[in-house]
């Protein structure tokens, strides 16, 4: 009997979550098919190394407001499904726009207004999941997981067709993935949640606890070694005279790695909690920073990115998980957004920024050694700062 309610059970919840993950396959596929390509095609309409920094920071900066901001109008007005497609339609557009802009002057706006109509995504998407799990949450990465399979998927498949047509398809690639989450959108189910307490004494939570604190700051020292890896890997790889081929494979390669990461995450995270598995990813990062550094060859790129499944994927199920719990209530597009603006937005631009200068001014194998020197401290202050934030626990 017992085992009949539980196929009762799955059959009635999991033909629920086939829209999310179809939103999930379509949204990284659309990452994957441009995002690691926009520096070579910059780089091919003529671009310093400063000029591709500025283009890679200023995007991810905006995110850092774009996300939470998004994220808490959706949670004040209950429009959660109608703010996730405006912002699908603005990043569309975003990608045609960029497609056909060749000067800095008129790619700074645009690559803005693509980051700002990105930023809010995936935080709206996986509030939207974790409620429609309800008490399963910790299974959120067997959803996710179908995000990784989209980038590597996308990633080595447009390796191939960029190789042979050129750049111009990955904003072709981009554009017909996120027409899918368009669609998805529109069947995703979202349950609203009313506020358990005013809106800005919520808000007040966020900036004032130190837990919740110390934990973004771990993050941003992550994710600024990140935003380094994101936007001048390639590069690096087109310098140490990597194919394109080559280049898509590693992204298989990673996403190959974030497959049993997110699918025994509910394992994971109750064997290690949110504090135990962010510190893997943090000292899985120092070795892939250096590992980069030191690689003789692009080749040596494709075992390096096996660390991928712990530096991201680890390091985003924590993220998830604890912003999740610590969120106040009806307050978790705000949180999730918050993780996704500091993470992607302000320590991507950050990495982008300081990437792109010493990338100029030492070289790509330094600027990476210096990227793993940024997270070792990063492991520091979390061991000491972070023992005062022992209720990161999921």
């Amino acid at each position: 009997m017992q085992a009949y309610k539980m196929r009762a059970y799955e059959a009635k919840r999991y033909p629920s979550m086939v829209v999310p993950r179809f939103f999930y396959f379509c949204y990284f596929a659309a990452m994957a098919a441009l995002a690691p390509y926009l520096v070579l095609y910059y780089h091919q309409i003529g671009l310093s190394g400063p000029q591709i920094g500025l283009l890679t920071g200023i995007a991810p900066l905006l995110s850092l407001v774009a996300a939470p901001l998004w994220g808490a109008v959706a949670d004040a007005t209950q429009q959660h499904r109608r703010l996730l497609t405006l912002a699908v339609l603005g990043a569309g557009g975003g990608v045609l726009l960029l497609s056909q802009m060749t000067t800095l002057r008129w790619l700074l706006p645009v690559a803005a207004l693509y980051a700002f109509c990105t930023a809010p995504i995936m935080p709206l998407v996986d509030n939207s999941v974790l409620l429609l799990l309800g008490e399963h949450k910790a299974e959120y990465g067997k959803q996710r997981l179908w995000g990784a399979l989209g980038w590597g998927v996308a990633g080595a498949l447009f390796g191939l067709i960029i190789e042979r047509f050129g750049l111009s398809w990955a904003f072709i690639g981009s554009f017909c993935f996120l027409t899918g989450c368009l669609l998805a959108a529109q069947r995703l189910a979202i349950q609203p949640v009313a506020l358990g307490e005013p809106f800005w004494r919520g808000v007040r939570f966020f900036v004032t606890r130190w837990p919740w604190l110390v934990f973004l700051i771990t993050v941003f020292i992550n994710g600024m070694a990140a935003g380094v890896g994101n936007n001048f890997l390639f590069l690096y790889l087109e310098q140490l005279h990597a194919s394109k081929s080559l280049m898509g494979i590693s992204l298989l390669v990673a996403t190959a790695s974030e497959t049993p990461i997110f699918f025994f995450g509910d394992r994971l995270l109750q064997r290690w909690g949110a504090r135990g598995l962010l510190t893997i990813a943090l000292l899985a990062n120092v070795v892939r920073m250096f590992s980069y550094a030191l690689m003789p060859a692009a080749w040596f790129v494709l075992p390096i990115n096996l660390l991928h499944g712990l530096t991201f994927s680890a390091m985003w199920m924590a993220g998830v998980a604890y912003a999740n719990r610590a969120a106040p209530v009806g307050m978790g597009a705000t949180a999730q957004g918050l993780l996704s603006g500091i993470s992607m937005g302000l320590a991507g631009a950050t990495g982008a920024f300081l990437g792109g200068n010493l990338y100029e001014w030492v070289g790509p194998a330094t600027t990476f050694a210096w990227a793993g020197s940024a997270v070792l401290v990063g492991v520091l202050f979390f061991a000491v700062a972070g023992q005062r934030a022992r209720d990161i626990r999921v």
